[in-house]
């Protein structure tokens, strides 16, 4: 997880710049899943899904916990609501724009 406020928003959308790793956050909110189950429908190695288990983790977005030598990963939401914060900053701009077309 990234110290620095700004740095962690810019991960948390840098993470969800992908649709591999949204379609992962979807899943994920369904519950805890093994990397190999949360690859399974990416048609994707096991090297190339923790590749993207670890941008989600470093975006805080992804708590990954070890059960002998199954990797389990769970979904944390919580950094993702500064950047809704942030949109929110940003929407009455938009709904003005939107409002005067």
């Amino acid at each position: 997880m990234v110290d620095n406020p700004g740095q962690q928003l810019d991960s948390v959308f840098a993470a969800m710049s992908d649709p591999t790793r949204r379609a992962m956050l979807s899943r994920l909110a369904l519950g805890p899943i093994s990397i190999g189950e949360l690859a399974a429908p990416f048609e994707m190695s096991l090297a190339a899904a923790s590749k993207h288990v670890k941008v989600l983790e470093r975006a805080g977005l992804l708590v990954r916990s070890v059960r002998g030598r199954t990797h389990l990963c769970a979904l944390d939401a919580a950094p993702m609501h500064a950047g809704m914060e942030w949109l929110r900053h940003y929407e009455r701009f938009w709904g003005d724009r939107l409002d005067t077309a």
